[in-house]
């Protein structure tokens, strides 16, 4: 019989307390809460960074742009705390006119939209400026969650899969790609795809999906020479550094030039005009640049960290539309992470899509933070959850009365 080493007892020792900790009752909801406000607080500590130099080139104010996300920040919060606590048959009541909204936006983007960047997915309404598709990615997946959970009986039928889910999503994916946003045209798909495989849809339906994606990513690479020619030179952008390949090319400088630990937060050299979209699609970049490999794997564990207490929300819940709706939620944030990651460390062409919680920009930050907030709510119901939490509400209540 042999005895433990003092080495391996340790380790014992530790992973028999972590597995403690994430037991615990309040673990997930802990875990997203923590991990959103830290990507929320380092996302605006980089807006503030790589936004500087053009914002004062610009307006002649360093924290003009900082500024505008503070004021999406203040507003977000708020609509992420009445998320997490709206009554599940109100979301659910909500999902269709949400739906609903979001194809007549999606349309009128299509036909009246704003141009940015050779993509017309901008509409004005009045002196805002708003992202419809951002705000279609929560619709899409709160409608397609709703339907499915509907239906959770009957989905063995290829038909029950299929409608009307697949139709309407491809509907508002195609008005997406009308508007030359093939970014975004990606992360519904990946919703998409991703609905399929939880409620699970044969596997015929994720090959024709993958073509689907193919076919529509070439149709819209077609509409540009420009974009063309990115998708073509991702693999070495250095083959066109003055033209196509500048963005990517110093984007990896800016990775390359932030070490183990970055130059420092302000150090960055790529944010001074070599680096164009640096506070919102490149933001990763600067990121790296500098917090350096330290700062980059710190807001990917993050993200998974997101990923992991979405995941045990919906492999805990009895709910079929807190699971399907959990799932479509994980599969939005993380795909979009992933494709703009992959962007910038030129692993996939450069299509434009920002950064989850640290890219500028409100209309991505308020849908995003509200589905963190629904998120958040699913695991304050989760039953363990919800009694701990009475339980310290009766305690704080009774320290109070014992005070008076």
């Amino acid at each position: 019989m042999t005895t433990a080493t003092p080495e391996l007892s340790f380790r014992r020792g530790w992973v028999r307390s972590l597995r403690e900790a994430l037991d615990r009752p309040l673990t997930t909801y802990y875990l997203l809460l923590g991990s959103a406000a830290l990507l929320l607080t380092i996302g605006l500590v980089m807006v503030l960074s790589a936004s500087s130099v053009f914002s004062y080139e610009n307006t002649g104010d360093s924290y003009t742009i900082v500024r505008r996300q503070l004021m999406w920040v203040v507003v977000g919060v708020p609509v992420a705390i009445v998320a997490s606590r709206v009554s599940l048959v109100w979301v659910r009541r909500l999902t269709y006119p949400a739906f609903s909204v979001s194809l007549v936006l999606l349309t009128l983007t299509a036909f009246l939209g704003v141009e940015r960047n050779g993509n017309t997915n901008w509409l004005a309404l009045g002196p805002l400026i708003i992202q419809p598709s951002e705000i279609a990615k929560l619709s899409l997946v709160l409608w397609a969650a709703h339907i499915y959970a509907n239906k959770s009986r009957r989905l063995g039928s290829l038909h029950q899969v299929m409608v009307p889910v697949v139709p309407g999503m491809l509907v508002a994916t195609g008005l997406v790609i009308f508007g030359r946003d093939l970014g975004t045209a990606l992360v519904l798909f990946a919703i998409l795809i991703g609905m399929l495989w939880v409620v699970g849809a044969p596997a015929r339906l994720f090959v024709i999906a993958s073509m689907l994606v193919a076919v529509s990513a070439l149709a819209v690479a077609a509409t540009s020479a420009n974009r063309l020619a990115r998708i073509t030179n991702f693999v070495d952008p250095f083959q066109d550094f003055h033209g196509t390949g500048w963005q990517s090319a110093h984007g990896l400088y800016a990775m390359s030039s932030g070490g183990v630990f970055g130059q420092g937060i302000g150090a960055s050299t790529q944010k001074w005009g070599g680096l164009p979209e640096a506070h919102t699609d490149y933001i990763f970049a600067v990121l790296g640049e500098e917090l350096g490999l330290f700062g980059t794997l710190l807001v990917i564990a993050l993200f998974l960290t997101i990923a992991f207490s979405a995941l045990r929300i919906a492999r805990r819940t009895d709910d079929a539309f807190v699971r399907f709706a959990s799932f479509g939620i994980v599969v939005w944030v993380i795909g979009q992470m992933i494709i703009n990651v992959g962007m910038v460390l030129a692993l996939l062409p450069v299509i434009g899509i920002p950064l989850p919680l640290v890219s500028y920009g409100g209309s991505s930050l308020l849908p995003t933070l509200a589905a963190l907030g629904l998120l958040v709510g699913f695991a304050r119901r989760e039953p363990e959850a919800a009694r701990a939490l009475a339980q310290r509400r009766k305690a704080r209540s009774a320290g109070l009365a014992a005070r008076r």
